[in-house]
């Protein structure tokens, strides 16, 4: 999940926030506002509705954020690399790169999460039971109260067993304590998290067909995000079990066709197109990648101008490319390359180009760490 814009750096981890928070943030901000707090508290001021429904949605993604922050600390105190945070329209996202190295350490990623929520709605909580104590059971111990509840929920949410949610990671983290299987753990969260899909959709559609309302479709949405999300988990598994102990320098193609940055792009589809049968082509300049021109990006260039355009105007630029050593494992490219928009690496040696990385050079090395699997391996 791509950010839309930063906000900074949390613990030295770079924090972004992706455009589709806007729509949770408005319909959480206009529920409390607009029927919540109005049905509950009443005899207040439209203003004060609105105040207190936008604070307890901005207290709401702080305490998201924080969840997300615990996962990348305890990430990175067990030696993995943390991308970056992104705050989207399903909650957040901790960048990992590469895996715990065993089941204790997937279990402390994933368990701290919920924990921080848990401790969230515990504080809320106890400054809700003050405040009515106090005798303040108005519109801000409404508020407090809500902020309680929904970090509880939260909480219990992400601990159900399975794939992507923190409970699905913890499951993985048993299932790899008592098989030694990493890939089998994995393969069985992804289901369970299957499962949890399915029965959210049914529910969420129980409920829209019974006129309890579009919380409902919420609900299937929720779940239709789970299947995919489960799915795509069980397809990284085998992948990754398939590809593990490959190296960068195994897969690439050696030693590829370049060109200027300053080939028009008529050129590049007279001379280069139909005369290499790769898509893509980078760029160089002493021998060192400067860009790379791919034949999805040369398509969207107008006929009449593609003698008076550049390759260097049209192609992916330096700062943009997904750059690779030999010596490095294919397993820790992948999440790299499926950030990049053209989907290949280039692979440097001081600097210097000595290949490249292309869909169909990880494809062919899937399917021969899948040949090359034992067969009992398989299925599993």
């Amino acid at each position: 999940m791509r950010a839309s814009f930063r906000l900074g750096r949390i613990a030295g981890v770079p924090v972004g926030v992706n455009w589709s928070v806007l729509v949770i943030f408005a319909l959480i901000a206009w529920g409390l506002a607009a029927n919540q707090f109005p049905r509950s508290y009443p005899d207040h001021s439209p203003v004060a509705y609105t105040l207190a429904g936008l604070a307890a949605a901005v207290v709401f993604f702080v305490g998201l954020l924080a969840h997300e922050v615990s996962h990348a600390v305890v990430a990175k105190r067990n030696g993995l690399v943390v991308d970056g945070i992104t705050l989207w329209l399903f909650g957040g996202v901790a960048e990992l790169r590469g895996e715990p190295r065993d089941p204790g350490a997937e279990l402390r990623i994933a368990g701290v999460g919920p924990l921080v929520s848990l401790l969230l709605g515990a504080f809320f909580g106890a400054i809700a039971a003050l405040l009515a104590l106090a005798g303040q059971g108005g519109l801000l111990f409404g508020a407090v109260a809500w902020l309680a509840g929904i970090n509880v929920l939260l909480a219990i949410f992400n601990v159900l067993p399975a794939a992507p949610l923190d409970g699905g990671r913890l499951l993985r983290a048993a299932v790899w304590k008592a098989t030694g299987d990493r890939t089998r753990a994995s393969v069985a969260a992804a289901r369970a998290g299957w499962v949890l899909g399915v029965l959210l959709i049914g529910l969420g559609l129980w409920q829209f067909l019974s006129g309890v309302g579009f919380g409902g479709l919420w609900l299937a949405l929720i779940g239709w995000f789970l299947i995919g999300a489960a799915g795509q988990e069980e397809r990284q598994a085998r992948t990754g079990t398939a590809l593990r102990g490959v190296r960068v320098g195994d897969v690439m193609t050696p030693q590829p066709q370049t060109a200027s940055a300053e080939m028009t792009v008529a050129d590049f589809v007279d001379h280069y197109l139909f005369a290499y049968r790769h898509s893509a082509l980078p760029l160089t300049e002493d021998g060192r990648p400067t860009g790379l021109v791919t034949v999805d990006r040369v398509r969207g260039v107008p006929a009449e101008r593609r003698t008076s355009t550049t390759l260097a105007e049209v192609a992916c630029r330096a700062d943009q490319l997904v750059l690779a050593q030999p010596g490095e494992q294919l397993n820790d490219l992948l999440p790299r390359l499926s950030e990049c928009a053209d989907g290949r690496a280039l692979v440097v040696t001081d600097g210097q180009l000595v290949g490249i990385v292309s869909p169909s050079d990880i494809s062919r090395a899937v399917q021969r760490g899948t040949l090359a699997a034992p067969a009992g391996q398989r299925g599993k």
